[in-house]
C-alpha cells in the first residue's frame, strides 16, 4: 500500500483564490475574454494549460506558481498569525474613539436648543403683531 501525494487541483485553487478576492465567475470570464461557462469548466478541471493559467493569475493578482501551490491551510495560518486584534481589519481600526452615548446626548441637547430658539423667535413674531 503506497501513499502517493494527491495532485493539486488547479481549478479548485483558482476558484478559492477568486472567491477570496471577492470576484464572481462572470467578472473573471470578462477579464480573460471567455464565457462564464468556460470559467466554470476551468474551475472543475484538475489541470489548466499554462497560457490560460498565466492570464487568470494576472487577473487575480497572483502568480501562476501561487495558484499551483495554493493551500487553504497556509492562508488560514497567515491570517491567524497577522490578525491579532479583531478591531483592526484591512488596515482600519474599528474601535470607537468616542463614547456613542455622549454623542447622542450632545445631539439631543442641540435639538432641544434649536426648539427653544424656534419658540423664542415665534414669541417675538407674536408680540410684533
Amino acid at each position: 500500500m503506497t501513499t502517493e501525494a494527491k495532485p493539486k487541483h488547479i481549478g479548485r485553487n483558482i476558484s478559492r483564490i477568486r472567491e477570496l478576492r471577492g470576484m464572481k465567475q462572470e467578472a473573471l470570464a470578462i477579464a480573460i475574454d471567455v464565457s462564464q461557462q468556460y470559467v466554470s469548466s476551468i474551475e472543475g478541471s484538475e489541470m489548466v494549460d499554462d497560457e490560460k493559467l498565466a492570464k487568470i493569475a494576472e487577473v487575480l493578482g497572483v502568480s501562476a506558481e501561487s495558484i499551483k501551490n495554493f493551500s487553504e491551510e497556509a492562508v488560514l495560518n497567515i491570517m491567524g498569525n497577522t490578525l491579532h486584534d479583531s478591531s483592526f481589519i484591512n488596515g482600519n481600526n474599528y474601535n470607537c474613539t468616542f463614547n456613542p452615548i455622549d454623542k447622542i446626548v450632545e445631539l439631543y441637547e442641540r435639538l432641544v436648543q434649536a426648539e427653544k430658539d424656534k419658540a423664542e423667535y415665534l414669541e417675538k413674531l407674536m408680540k410684533g403683531k
